[in-house]
């Protein structure tokens, strides 16, 4: 009988974070989440013990409680995926960007709570799970990491960026443990975080013009988790329907 894998997946709640937990669980994985919401009652494992973290990894004394929340939950078993999703991007009053400029300082630390330090934090937290799995951690970046966006704003922007270059540094530091890092950068996704003017830019800058969807990235995150990904790392792979281009 093979071991059954476990993964912890943050921003579990909806949206991409959710889909993957929900793809894991489907796998027969063992799927710890984490959110600043709680899970949705429909889920079928949000009455299930153990298997749930509730904290706002805005907070960086929140993260580190979440590194120190899980590890019980996790019983010494190892860790085969870290799916690093959670993430926030405030708008403006009208669902505009919000600029370098004009963004309070505190809302700039709570997008690198979130973006940046809670993978790092729980990545590093959990290296060697991660390591007696040879498993493989998948950060959550995105196209606006490379590009201005029209809608999301320069504090998610700009951890986003960041987020990118600490996958290529973890990756390389995680080599000789065994531990797969990558990313992956998606586009306009038919989320709920989606500004209301999304449809501008999928008429004028995706050449697939329509969104893509949340089974789409869960994809290639499986894909990202898996053996078949065995050479990987340190990667960031776009998922935007050839909005970069």
């Amino acid at each position: 009988m093979s071991e059954q894998k476990t993964a912890i997946v943050t921003g579990a709640s909806r949206g991409i974070g959710h889909g993957v937990a929900q793809r894991f669980r489907n796998l027969g994985w063992r799927v710890i989440t984490v959110s600043r919401q709680p899970l949705p009652d429909q889920c079928p494992w949000a009455a299930e013990q153990n298997t749930h973290v509730q904290l706002d990894l805005s907070d960086l004394d929140e993260i580190t409680k979440t590194v120190d929340a899980l590890r019980p939950l996790l019983g010494g078993s190892k860790l085969h995926a870290l799916v690093n999703n959670a993430g926030i991007s405030p708008k403006g009053p009208a669902g505009e960007r919000v600029n370098s400029l004009t963004t309070d300082l505190k809302v700039w630390q709570a997008m690198y709570n979130t973006n940046f330090y809670a993978p790092l934090i729980l990545t590093r937290g959990f290296a060697q799970e991660l390591s007696n799995a040879k498993g493989s951690v998948v950060n959550l970046c995105s196209i606006a990491g490379y590009r201005v966006h029209p809608f999301a704003g320069a504090a998610y922007a700009t951890s986003k960026a960041a987020l990118a270059a600490l996958t290529r540094e973890m990756a390389a530091d995680m080599a000789p443990l065994g531990v797969r890092v990558n990313a992956i950068a998606p586009g306009e996704i038919n989320t709920s975080i989606l500004s209301p003017m999304t449809s501008q830019i999928v008429d004028n800058d995706i050449p697939m013009r329509r969104l893509g969807e949340v089974s789409e990235v869960v994809d290639l995150i499986e894909f990202l988790c898996s053996e078949k990904s065995s050479y990987i790392t340190g990667a960031e792979i776009a998922i935007d329907g050839g909005q970069r281009v």
